[in-house]
């Protein structure tokens, strides 16, 4: 009998990587990251072609992974977002 794939080795987190945010095992591709494009309307397919170095199992483990922890990843988005608004309104008032 095959044995399948593990789809849980595929999403990790470090301390010391990408500040400790779920990410694609063996990159520095988080799951934050791939569900922003999600949500801006990319397909897996389409994410897929904008990282040639992920299959579609590691997108759809991404975004399922995303449903399942929903609330952290939200939060994770909510904090990026506000991080750059932090940044533009640093830049435009010249403190940067």
């Amino acid at each position: 009998m095959a044995t399948g794939i593990d789809i849980g080795e595929f999403i990790v987190a470090s301390p010391d990587i990408c500040n400790a945010r779920p990410r694609i095992a063996g990159t520095r591709i988080t799951i934050q990251s791939l569900v922003m494009d999600h949500k801006m309307g990319m397909s897996a397919e389409a994410i897929a072609r904008e990282y040639p170095q992920l299959s579609l199992a590691q997108i759809y483990s991404a975004l399922a992974y995303y449903h399942a922890n929903k609330e952290q990843i939200e939060a994770d988005i909510d904090a990026y977002r506000a991080d750059c608004e932090d940044w533009e309104s640093r830049y435009r008032a010249g403190e940067l």
